[in-house]
């Protein structure tokens, strides 16, 4: 397979591939699967809002918190819990990763994105038939895949902040209305809606308020 992952964590984005219509991108073998082992949009649906589909964000979000916990422990006297990532690998996104980042730091409070060395997860580009998705090994090497072709069919800052929302730890719901970030694609191609309602902020902070200490400590 392409993605050298956990089937529960190489399955993250599936069903925001579904949910956002992705048609499948011209790419050449070594880029995507076979045309014939394709998921079907039935299998995308019967996925989306699944246990796996609520455990696959769970195991990206503890191992980007793993490896924040990791720094901390080193370096404990910090105040900020702050979240790392590298953009090089997707440099057509580059603005949509920075509002992307604008969109989150300006929305919670316990945690922070930051672009720098040492990275919790990567972002990167290409062309997949699944379209847009975060994976993890769960050994702290995460990773969103921005697709090409559902980027364009799809407001792109709403699809890179919700992919981005699973870093956080927010789970995928493809039938909230357009005001919830991680609907996705569900409202359809005309929600441009990037940033998280009032409930999904508050998720996020307390996700990191509670879990945050328990790591450190596994980590120390």
């Amino acid at each position: 397979m392409r993605h050298p992952t956990t089937l529960l964590s190489a399955a993250l984005g599936l069903g925001l591939a579904a949910a956002l219509g992705a048609v499948p991108a011209t790419a050449s073998a070594a880029d995507s699967p076979a045309a014939a082992a394709q998921p079907t949009h039935s299998a995308y649906a019967a996925y989306e809002g699944s246990a796996e589909d609520a455990k696959a964000t769970r195991a990206f979000f503890e191992a980007v918190l793993d490896s924040v916990a990791a720094k901390r422990a080193a370096a404990p006297g910090a105040r900020v819990v702050t979240v790392t990532y590298n953009a090089s690998r997707a440099p057509s996104f580059r603005g949509q990763i920075a509002r992307s980042t604008q969109v989150w730091n300006n929305s919670v409070a316990n945690v922070r994105l930051q672009e720098g060395s040492r990275a919790d997860f990567t972002y990167r580009e290409g062309n997949d038939p699944r379209g847009s998705y975060a994976s993890t090994d769960g050994r702290g090497r995460g990773y969103i895949f921005l697709d090409y072709r559902q980027n364009q069919q799809y407001d792109s800052n709403r699809v890179t902040s919700h992919e981005t929302g699973h870093v956080l730890g927010l789970p995928d719901n493809y039938r909230g209305p357009c005001s919830e970030l991680m609907s996705g694609g569900g409202p359809g191609p005309s929600c441009r809606n990037d940033t998280p309602n009032a409930r999904e902020r508050s998720r996020v902070d307390a996700l990191w308020a509670n879990a945050l200490a328990a790591a450190v400590a596994r980590a120390s």
